[in-house]
């Protein structure tokens, strides 16, 4: 046990919950138990206590059910970590046709059917789908599985029948799962998984096992290495399950023949009928060679199987079922089967099956069924509900999900020392060892009490006290806090930096490089489970990271599951060909898998790419028209616009700062500037557009910034004023807020030139403004304008700069950003003192909201209650009033007259009013520093990026944020309804505005990007490939060539991977090998290698070599090398160009390189001759030479280009 669960066990609630659990064993109708209130850490946590708790009283195996596969993934994981021994039953691909398959998915299935048969799994995580689905029956699996011990007599012929009977292939010799030969008194068997008897120890990998005979006695048996067929390890025994799940004899061929025959005679689809003839002569083939192997098996499983099980029949009378996120489990559920439906629907039609073949799982009444028979837990993120349902129990955690705090090391002491003032037990969770000692030396520099995994006392949940931070590294959770008893579970891990990087007191700041894109790209990062797309291979499932070994050389391949159960092992220096596949089904779980090596992938591609070029050519008019229009160049800053700037009382993010020069660079050129800035809530976008109009303002222009609420327009009109109205800007207003008069003299100010900076709603864009000289147009939140509105925008912004600001992108605008056509700035960092805004999803509960805004009002704050119903608002106020009878309360929406709502807005800047009951008109650019607590009702009928910029209403100043977001009590929540409020409450750090953008698109599906016409073409290729798509036919459209992208493959004799040992997530190593993957310079190389020390400690060696390899690679691509080949002492260099000065240059200076002008340009690298040091590490050598190529190629460039002046000149 760990005391990272053991202090959920402390929780009485828990321990109810234990019991009732333990109760429903023994009752005869046992009843579901809701279990609400767990957070994504507590919820890992209560899973591992009760099936540990569980386990020890009762035994058997539990049946975790999850919505998604990545769902599953992650709870197996998180299991395992925990000493809990699961297993991942996936959904099966079924083989309908004639041809040949790989099996590997399937053996994983086999692996845990053989392991609930054999009783060595404590869990079995799945979808309800993949738990349907019709399988090999319990009986028969063991039937067909065999033992053989050592010292007993066997039969070969009669082992080499049983093994065909159970699935196996005979070979002539065994390299491949599923395979069995035979010499002499031989018997090599591969089988799927291993079970072994006797005292050895085993990795638990596949591996093939001979057993060698005497006579018919068995003399030996062990498991041997399929590439040298030299035994590793011996064995008392072995046990061999069958290698496939649907297994035929004689009696089911004979079905099938009969089933098939009576089909083709009724039937009157000639394809079809051909289809069945050639299958029938198949099953003819089988039967008279004694031969069940028939490729489409799948098919007939249903008459192979007549008991027609599934997995849950694998389980006993009363097992345990945990049910995580039930309504989304429910949902899978109902998606998968309407998707089988059309899918058997679809083969009746073709005639590809036949009525009597038409089953392929079990009906969804079995499912229930099932769970009704068991002791059914349901875990629930957010609050428990029975919805009018009987239930055992209904249990409620108070938990809260705790931020990770990546480097926000002054934030974790911060929170440690408060909790620990509180009276909460305090736990810290680091990366790995190094990190752990690193957090613990400064914290306790900070002068907390701490004590660090392995390094000192032990602690249990019971002797840990009150006061002592302790470290672990071994295990791993989510942040976490519980409520009752008190306890703080903080993470440094997995998705942020790790705590090294605050050794000897330092909190290092990473140097900032290349901002654009890549910052956006970053948040749809890798995980088990994802649906990816590879551009040549189309859609697979990513399942992880493996290490592979090929002529004694190791590397780490990206493992890529196709249809069928065909895999791909993809180099990871080739990351860049993949992406995270975005599109409408993404989040149901019912993506369809593309064909490894089919010609599907290759017309898909090819109707995309044709459907895209009609919409390139609409943004091409659209944007680019805009690059051959004159705008104004401005000029470059003067002391005025410096002095400006440098009256800013914040210190300016080095963010801001680079969207600041690149803005000014923008305007500075005679091309109009169409920019994008995306920055998260409170990240200062405003400050970085007041510095553009104020130099847009010294070049003699006006500017137009454009908002989409009255109430926002008053805020940056008054923001303005303060900013401004030192350095002699004249600022002014149009909206509701002012009289038609007042207007009136607006509008005639504006066009005289008289008004430097004018603010507006969409009332600036009515046909009676006009400017005398517009040079910039600003527009805060583009997305919330209509489409008539949009098209002005456009008229108006002809030939002028336009600078958009977003905090979070909408579909549309981050293609524009993402395509290229639109430039980009982004705004990553938080000001130093801002906090992450405390997020809770809640059903609606008076007790809990009135709580929060009591504490609110007592350390002096403000809050605001945001209720969208206008009917029922003042009612609501009146409700709140009679709680907090001296609170000044103030109601806000649209419908009231403009003079009420700028008192209600004045008073609420001034801090008058202590709470502030609104419509969502508080929903943009709403700054009040004083307020910081939101409560926000009916939640779920939000939009993920309403949510998201609500909540960007507090936390605008150094003082800690809270945001409540309910829900009605026993409402059952939509899927879509339920993820949005997990999504805001889970994307609470710092910058989540881009996570949620990438979220919102997963959610949506991304389909109306580009609108409905396109929205097929999108979900077929994914989100990222049809970006890239658009992006081609929009540089086809320019007349331009795309540019594809130079390669250097390169492949030397040296083991080069980021070993598990070292970097211990999965997540972790695929972000450092993206990251690694793209380093070009010797500046790169040394970032990364600090970077590595510092988090992990000191490189083993394959990772060094991973590294030196890149840079070798990085700076090849410079060169022009295409492809770098080792062969013994001699590495071979292939050049796409042969400059024969500078290798002649080379081979002079190096003394070790020998070019060849054969058919292949090459030049050789003689390690035996090259200097000792650098002979010792290829790479370094090679990173070397062609450091020396490009400084010698540019020299050389330098003195032709001399030396044409010099003839120009002459002529």
């Amino acid at each position: 046990m760990s005391i990272l669960t053991d202090l959920l066990r402390l929780d009485k609630e828990y321990g109810q919950l234990l019991n009732t659990a333990l109760l429903d064993f023994t009752i005869p109708k046992p009843l579901p138990i809701a279990v609400g209130g767990l957070c994504d850490g507590a919820s890992d946590a209560a899973l591992v206590c009760l099936l540990e708790d569980i386990r020890r009283e009762r035994g058997g195996t539990a049946l975790i059910l999850c919505a998604t596969d990545k769902d599953c993934a992650r709870t197996s994981e998180t299991l395992e970590r925990f000493g809990i021994a699961s297993a991942v039953f996936g959904v099966r691909d079924l083989n309908l046709y004639d041809i040949t398959a790989s099996h590997d998915y399937e053996h994983e299935r086999l692996r845990v059917l053989w392991g609930l048969v054999s009783g060595t799994l404590d869990a079995v995580v799945t979808t309800p789908d993949a738990a349907l689905g019709y399988t090999i029956p319990k009986e028969r699996l063991s039937h067909a599985s065999f033992r053989i011990d050592f010292d007993t007599r066997i039969d070969l012929t009669d082992y080499a029948r049983r093994l065909s009977e159970a699935g196996y292939v005979r070979v002539d010799m065994v390299d491949g799962v599923g395979q069995f030969a035979i010499r002499g008194g031989i018997l090599d068997v591969f089988p799927p998984l291993f079970d072994t008897v006797g005292d050895a120890e085993f990795d638990g990998k596949p591996a093939p096992f001979r057993v060698e005979l005497f006579g018919d006695e068995v003399d030996r048996i062990g498991s041997f290495d399929p590439e040298s067929q030299r035994f590793l390890q011996n064995f008392d025994g072995i046990c061999f399950p069958p290698a496939h799940e649907v297994l035929a004899d004689r009696d089911s061929l004979t079905a099938i023949h009969a089933a098939l025959l009576a089909h083709s005679k009724r039937s009157k689809n000639e394809n079809a009928v051909r289809e069945m003839q050639k299958e029938l002569s198949a099953v003819e083939l089988c039967l008279a060679n004694n031969d069940f192997d028939l490729k489409f098996i799948d098919k007939y499983i249903s008459l192979v199987y007549p008991e027609r099980q599934c997995l849950l029949d694998y389980f006993g009378e009363r097992p345990l079922t945990i049910l995580r996120a039930h309504a989304a489990v429910e949902e899978r559920l109902r998606a998968a089967e309407m998707s089988l439906a059309q899918t058997v629907t679809d083969l009746l039609q073709s005639g590809t099956i036949s009525p009597k073949n038409a089953e392929f799982a079990c009906p969804t009444a079995r499912f229930h069924q099932f769970c009704a028979a068991s002791v059914a837990l349901r875990l629930d993120s957010l609050g428990a509900s029975s919805s009018g349902e009987r239930l055992g129990g209904l249990f409620t955690f108070r938990t809260k999900h705790l931020v990770t705090y990546d480097e926000k090391f002054d934030l974790l002491l911060e929170d440690l020392e408060n909790a620990i003032r509180s009276g909460f037990k305090t736990v810290v969770i680091a990366e790995n060892e190094t990190s752990a000692k690193n957090i613990g030396g400064w914290l306790s520099e900070k002068g907390l009490r701490t004590s660090v995994e392995s390094e000192a006392e032990e602690f249990t949940a019971g002797t840990l006290p009150v006061g002592t931070v302790f470290i672990k590294w071994r295990e791993f959770l989510r942040g976490f806090e519980l409520s009752s008893p008190r306890v703080s579970i903080f993470s440094l891990c997995p998705d942020g930096k790790s705590g090294a990087n605050a050794a000897s007191g330092r909190l290092k700041t990473a140097r900032r490089k290349k901002r654009g894109t890549e910052a956006i790209l970053s948040a749809a990062d890798l995980e088990i489970g994802d649906y990816v797309v590879h551009e040549s291979y189309g859609i697979g499932i990513y399942e992880g990271l493996e290490k592979l070994t090929v002529d004694g050389v190791s590397h780490d391949y990206i493992n890529i599951r196709y249809a069928g159960s065909d895999k791909l092992f993809l180099p990871v220096e080739k990351m860049d060909l993949v992406s995270k596949y975005i599109g409408a089904r993404a989040e149901d779980g019912v993506v369809r898998l593309s064909k490894f090596g089919g010609a599907e992938w290759g017309r898909t591609k090819s109707k995309t790419r044709a459907a895209v070029k009609d919409i390139a050519k609409d943004l091409i008019k659209l944007y680019a028209e805009r690059m051959r229009r004159d705008g104004f160049a401005f000029p470059a800053d003067d002391d005025m616009q410096s002095d400006f700037e440098n009256s800013f009382e914040y210190d300016e993010t080095s963010a801001q700062l680079d969207a600041i020069a690149d803005i000014k660079e923008d305007m500075e050129k005679s091309t109009p500037m169409d920019r994008l800035l995306c920055g998260d809530v409170g990240y200062g976008k405003t400050e970085v557009a007041f510095r553009a109009a104020y130099k847009a303002i010294l070049g003699g222009k006006q500017v137009a910034l454009l908002v989409p609420t009255t109430i926002l327009a008053l805020q940056h009109y008054q923001t303005a004023l303060s900013r401004m109205r030192a350095f002699g800007v004249e600022v002014d207003m149009i909206s509701r807020f002012r009289t038609p008069k007042q207007i009136a003299q607006s509008i005639r100010k504006l066009a005289r030139g008289e008004t430097d900076l004018i603010i507006g709603t969409h009332r600036l864009l009515s046909g009676d403004i006009t400017f005398k000289s517009l040079g910039l147009l600003i527009i805060d939140e583009e997305q919330r304008f209509g489409v008539a509105q949009k098209e002005k925008i456009k008229q108006i912004a002809g030939n002028v700069d336009v600078l958009t600001l977003t905090a979070t992108p909408i579909p549309r605008t981050l293609n524009m950003a993402m395509g290229g056509i639109r430039d980009i700035s982004v705004l990553d960092e938080a000001p130093t003192d801002r906090l992450p805004v405390q997020t809770y999803v809640l059903e609606d509960d008076d007790g809990i909201v009135f709580e929060a805004i009591r504490r609110e009002l007592r350390r002096g704050g403000q809050v605001f209650y945001m209720h969208n119903v206008i009917e029922s608002i003042n009612t609501l106020a009146r409700r709140i009033a009679e709680e907090f009878p001296d609170a000044n309360i103030r109601v806000a929406h649209g419908k009231m007259e403009k003079e009420e709502l700028e008192d209600i807005w004045s008073s609420m800047l001034k801090g008058e009013t202590d709470i502030l009951v609104s419509t969502s008109i508080i929903e943009t650019g709403i700054d009040v520093p004083n307020a910081n607590t939101l409560i926000v009702d009916n939640a779920h009928r939000l939009g993920l990026s309403q949510l998201h910029q609500l909540r960007g209403r507090v936390g605008r100043s150094s003082r800690r944020a809270y945001a409540y977001f309910t829900y009605p009590k026993g409402m059952a929540l939509s899927e879509i309804s339920e993820k949005r409020l997990e999504a805001i409450r889970d994307y609470a750090e710092f910058g989540a505005g881009f996570k949620i953008a990438m979220r919102d698109l997963e959610l949506r599906g991304a389909g109306d990007l580009l609108g409905a016409k396109q929205h097929g073409h999108l979900d077929a290729v994914g989100y990222d490939l049809y970006i890239k798509l658009l992006n081609e036919a929009i540089l086809e459209e320019k007349g331009e060539k795309p540019k594809e992208e130079a390669e250097c493959k390169i492949n030397l004799k040296l083991d080069a991977f980021l070993p598990e040992s070292y970097v211990r997530f999965a997540a972790q190593r695929m972000a450092l090998y993206k990251r690694i993957a793209m380093i070009r310079t010797q500046e790169d190389h040394s970032d990364i290698t600090d970077e590595l020390i510092d988090r992990f400690g000191e490189m083993p060696k394959p990772t060094k070599n991973l590294l030196a390899i890149a840079l070798a690679r990085g700076i090849g691509i410079a060169c022009g090398i295409g492809e770098i080949e080792q062969e013994g002492n001699i590495i071979y260099i292939y050049p796409s160009h042969f400059d024969i000065e500078v290798w002649s240059d080379l081979s002079d200076e190096f003394g070790c390189l020998k070019a060849s002008l054969s058919s292949r340009v090459s030049v050789a690298v003689n390690l035996g001759k090259a200097d000792k040091k650098l002979a010792a590490n290829p790479p370094l050598l090679l990173a070397r030479i062609f450091e020396r190529y490009l400084k010698l190629a540019a020299e050389k460039d330098a003195e032709e280009n001399e030396e044409n002046e010099e003839n120009e000149e002459n002529v």
